[in-house]
């Protein structure tokens, strides 16, 4: 009897214990939920019916001042920001692409978003995009993305991609051969374009026919305009010409991709030794951690993501170095000297290799200020997972949050006197952590930042060796549109070097 009592006696202080636990969270989610109602949205506006403020956003961005449209917000909420510690305005919000956003302006912003990737915020994009985009095999998920990166990464990376500089040195010196030398006048932008989808299908694809390369630049140059374009379905418009384009690259991938599976096999049965180093090539023999492998769909639509990304950023970017080398003399005089020094260096037809990219730091920090006050892409967007709290102000779930490179790549607060073009900004330690971010960063870091790299250092360096340029339009400059370009597709006038023993000399001389 003593020992069913005893036993009634625990289990009816445990069921207490229970109840009162339970009323004590109840009451603390009440609390929360409460003091998170108690909490305000970031100041902002929303703009005008519909529009929002798009139209402010893309008129600073069409004067050539983009970080107009965050900097007077900045200000213009400072005053309201009475929540932060400093006066300075830290969020604010905005109403774009008939959202509203809330935009982190501040390198404590961008770090805050970095480092809570797939915790507080996931990757979001505007319906347009997702609608091109679309596909039968949906594997857009957070855990597929970091699936796919992890496959990714070693391909990208330096260690893998020092393999094909010989390859990206052969293609851009053919390509400079036969569109660039002999010619007193060129028009960069169009040129740029060629040599940079054509060297991402060899490295990417391993595909060289032109016809094959010329059919799937056609179809890349209507996706990104469908980017731009209303979202009008309709046959003829801007907008299908983009969806119709997107699902001819996929299924001319995934046909290239099938093929190259047939291919590989047959070389393994065979026993013979396969030289496919392309990525493609790549991924078709990758598995994953739990050892499955990408199927063709996935394959086909990774690959097209990735051309895209490759070829616009890269030759947005040399257009960007080309034209500010046309107005910087003394900055494309030491870019010369160090490339001259390199190329002395080499023995009749030595490709490059990855010690001399190792050397080719000035021009790299040339490359990196180029990329602050002219970054090919602005920003990206983000989607709250679950409330939370930034900067004493509520950000609710399923709000949608901007981050730009604006905020602080031409902020004064980060990099003193914000116009001067100035590579010695990263010498030694650099910018401040997480100020200059044209590549992202966290989980989503652009993947293929090594690849751009490797690119725009073996372009530079065949170019500064062989011309001198001058602008034709000598006030033509780069204007997002809202695409960076070149307002007149930069057309150069070539001064080719007479000869390397006299270049070499004049290269003594200005040093």
């Amino acid at each position: 009897m003593e020992m069913e009592m005893l036993i009634l006696s625990v289990l009816v202080l445990f069921v207490s214990l229970y109840y009162v636990f339970r009323m004590l969270n109840r009451n603390a989610s009440k609390n929360e939920v409460h003091h998170h109602h108690q909490l305000q949205l970031p100041p902002g506006s929303s703009g005008w019916p519909i529009i929002g403020e798009g139209l402010a956003f893309l008129m600073t961005a069409k004067r050539g001042v983009p970080e107009k449209f965050i900097g007077e917000r900045r200000i213009k909420y400072s005053s309201s920001d009475s929540k932060s510690k400093s006066s300075s305005c830290k969020v604010f919000t905005t109403s774009l692409l008939r959202e509203s956003m809330a935009v982190l302006c501040s390198a404590a912003g961008n770090k805050f978003l970095f480092s809570n990737e797939n915790k507080l915020v996931k990757s979001w994009w505007p319906a347009n995009i997702d609608t091109i985009f679309a596909s039968s095999s949906k594997t857009n998920t957070a855990e597929e993305s970091i699936r796919h990166r992890k496959v990714l990464s070693p391909f990208l990376g330096p260690d893998s991609l020092r393999k094909y500089l010989g390859i990206m040195d052969a293609v851009t010196k053919r390509h400079l051969d036969l569109f660039w030398s002999d010619k007193k006048q060129v028009k960069v932008l169009a040129l740029t374009k060629m040599h940079t989808f054509t060297l991402v299908c060899k490295i990417f694809l391993n595909v060289e026919d032109p016809a094959v390369i010329a059919k799937l630049e056609k179809s890349i140059q209507h996706i990104a305009a469908g980017f731009i374009s209303l979202p009008i379905n309709l046959p003829g418009t801007a907008f299908n010409r983009a969806i119709q384009a997107s699902k001819q690259v996929r299924k001319d991938l995934e046909k290239m991709v099938k093929q190259r599976r047939i291919d590989l096999d047959t070389a393994v049965a065979a026993d013979e030794n396969n030289n496919n180093q392309d990525l493609m090539s790549k991924l078709l023999l990758e598995k994953y951690s739990d050892g499955q492998q990408m199927n063709e769909t996935d394959i086909a639509n990774k690959l097209n993501g990735l051309l895209i990304a490759a070829y616009d950023n890269i030759f947005i970017t040399l257009c960007s170095i080309i034209m500010y080398l046309s107005e910087l003399p003394t900055v494309y005089d030491a870019v010369l000297k160090e490339q001259m020094e390199i190329a002395d260096s080499k023995a009749e037809g030595e490709l490059l290799n990855w010690e001399d990219i190792q050397k080719m730091k000035y021009t790299w920090n040339v490359v990196c200020e180029v990329l602050r006050l002219e970054p090919p892409n602005p920003g990206t967007f983000r989607e709250a997972m679950t409330d939370f709290v930034y900067e004493g102000y509520l950000i609710p779930k399923g709000m949608k949050l901007y981050w730009s490179v604006f905020s602080t790549h031409k902020n004064p607060e980060y990099f003193p006197d914000p116009k001067k073009f100035d590579p010695s900004r990263f010498e030694g330690g650099g910018p401040a952590p997480f100020s200059y971010v044209p590549f992202g960063g966290g989980p989503r870091m652009c993947p293929g930042r090594e690849y751009v790299r490797f690119t725009i250092l073996v372009f530079m360096h065949n170019l500064v060796t062989r011309f001198r340029w001058e602008k034709v339009f000598p006030n033509e400059k780069m204007v997002m549109t809202p695409f960076l370009l070149p307002t007149k597709g930069l057309p150069v006038r070539l001064y080719p070097h007479l000869s390397t023993s006299s270049l070499s000399r004049q290269v003594v001389e200005v040093a």
